[in-house]
């Protein structure tokens, strides 16, 4: 074992600095003349075990901190651990597959300096016997030196990525990520990883060991569960111990695996996002029915994703099993984001939702006075309701100061009905640090903030209480000056609402009082009480 050891020191010793020679010649490279050293584009190549993928980022400043937005991206189903053989040598078709990617990718990365791009490979490339060989090629290929990094590092960066991508939480989370060859696991803290580990299942060596023929039944399936959770049982228990208060799927198999159990219906009752326990066993009855993964007739059904998804599946399912987990939302933040923000140099420990907003209203030139005006009386009159819970008045607070901001971003398309132009970017933009959940309550509140209410009472994202706050600041901010407001109380009374303002402050605003008039029969068209009091 001593002897077997030590030749294994000295072969990963060899390949280090083998590594480390291609960086040293990479760094020596000097920028062609037709090179364009923007920096604000970052590039990150993950040469995956299933896929290869290619994410190009647009670097942000804003007074909320730094921010990157995906402009490009690339991938190809490479299926390079499919070409991984016993003896762990890696075949010439599937290096082929490789090396044709990368040129493409290449393409696309040619006018990058080499310090604004980084490619990492993982766990194919870290087992494979002849990864030297295929990285000198595939080096040629992309244009740029490529690290095959550590089953560790790969997870700090996926949870880097993940964090950058979902809502900011006062708690725990616990990210899993199903890759082709491995899966990473990470518990962690804001933008702080606390444990981290990667064990050696995968969709794709799952799926070959298991269902290498695409046949799928009961006992199979079961044997290819219980095999994932002999690999999982090594970390449950610490990692149980420590507890979480999310838990998130990031990167390819958890998103084709949400998108599978949400398009056909199968999650729980009331889940209309992610992945629930008993979506994944609807999932695993359809395929078992169907008998074979090529047989299955499902909506959402990927083509590149049949021949991994049985392994894929049945990970997902141990993982549930042994974690004791529910309910697992996901994010498209994966390894490739950790990758560009790691190059970028920093973290980010503000709300990720707040440097999106930023980096909004400067792209939609918002006038920052009105929404600061209308955030912070909104805001005030939120704070008159009872909150019993602190958590969520601070979140409810920040929503409305993140709508005020919002709310008029549409006027750079248009004024007329600009309200729906703010909503459309506000649910359909890219917007890191926002679930699609953040975003439908946030486009609901900037829909809403003027106009008729018949329509949007129909929807289920509508927060009453924070629309009236929100309607209420606009109506008093309409001059778009502080013109100093006198002391207005809201009172919430069950389902309705009461305004009380000085009454010869109204009659020497006639204007504003129409208004009000008019506000509240709206909101009694919708059968919500709404009064205004005038006191003396």
């Amino acid at each position: 074992m001593a002897k077997s050891g030590t030749l294994k020191m000295a072969y990963l010793d060899s390949a280090a600095a083998a590594q480390r020679d291609r960086m040293a010649a990479f760094a020596r490279m000097e920028p062609a003349p037709s090179m364009v050293t923007n920096p604000q584009l970052l590039a990150a190549v993950d040469l995956g075990s299933n896929s290869f993928r290619l994410i190009v980022g647009r670097v942000e400043e804003t007074d909320a901190g730094s921010q990157i937005y995906p402009v490009d991206a690339l991938r190809e189903p490479v299926r390079l651990a499919a070409g991984l053989s016993k003896e762990k040598m890696l075949d010439r078709a599937s290096q082929v597959r490789g090396w044709d990617a990368l040129k493409r990718f290449g393409e696309r990365l040619r006018d990058f300096h080499p310090d604004h791009v980084r490619a990492v490979a993982t766990n194919t490339l870290r087992v494979a016997k002849n990864a030297r060989e295929f990285l000198v090629e595939a080096e040629k290929a992309l244009g740029f030196p490529i690290e095959v990094i550590a089953g560790r590092e790969e997870a700090r960066l996926i949870y880097a990525g993940a964090a950058h991508s979902v809502p900011a939480s006062a708690g725990k989370r616990f990210v899993v990520d199903i890759g082709g060859g491995s899966t990473e696991f990470i518990i962690g803290a804001h933008y702080t990883p606390i444990h981290m580990e990667s064990l050696y299942i995968g969709c794709v060596s799952h799926s070959r060991q298991f269902f290498p023929a695409g046949n799928v039944d009961e006992y199979t399936m079961r044997q290819a569960e219980l095999a994932a959770t002999r690999e999982i049982q090594i970390i449950s228990s610490d990692y149980r111990t420590t507890g979480w208060d999310q838990a998130i799927g990031s990167s390819g198999t958890a998103r084709a695996l949400a998108e599978l159990v949400e398009a056909n219906g199968f999650n729980d009752p009331g889940v209309t996002h992610g992945i629930s326990r008993g979506g994944l066993e609807r999932l695993k009855r359809a395929l078992i029915k169907a008998e074979n993964v090529n047989r299955l007739k499902l909506v959402a059904l990927k083509p590149d994703r049949i021949p991994v998804l049985a392994g894929g599946l049945s990970i997902m399912i141990a993982v549930f099993d042994e974690m004791g987990i529910d309910y697992v939302d996901t994010t498209d933040g994966a390894l490739r984001l950790g990758v560009l923000y790691d190059l970028l140099g920093r973290s980010q420990h503000e709300d990720m939702r707040t440097v999106t907003v930023e980096g909004f209203m400067r792209r939609y030139g918002v006038d920052r006075a009105q929404a600061a005006r209308i955030g912070g009386l909104a805001v005030s009159f939120y704070n008159q309701f009872d909150e019993p819970d602190d958590e969520r008045r601070e979140e409810n607070r920040m929503f409305l100061g993140w709508a005020a901001s919002l709310h008029e971003i549409g006027l750079s398309i248009s004024h007329s009905a600009y309200h729906k132009h703010s909503a459309y970017i506000a649910s359909n933009a890219d917007m890191p640090g926002f679930s699609r959940t953040d975003q439908a309550r946030l486009a609901a509140l900037v829909l809403g903030h003027v106009g008729k209410l018949g329509k949007l009472s129909q929807t289920r994202d509508v927060e009453w209480p924070l629309l009236f706050c929100l309607r209420l600041a606009g109506l008093l901010s309409r001059r778009r000056a502080d013109v100093g407001l006198p002391e207005i109380k809201v009172i919430q009374e069950g389902k309705g609402y009461e305004v009380l303002l000085p009454s010869a402050w109204v009659q020497n605003n006639p204007l504003t009082d129409y208004n009000l008039v008019q506000e509240a029969a709206e909101w009694g068209k919708i059968g919500i009480p709404y009064r205004v009091v005038y006191s003396d």
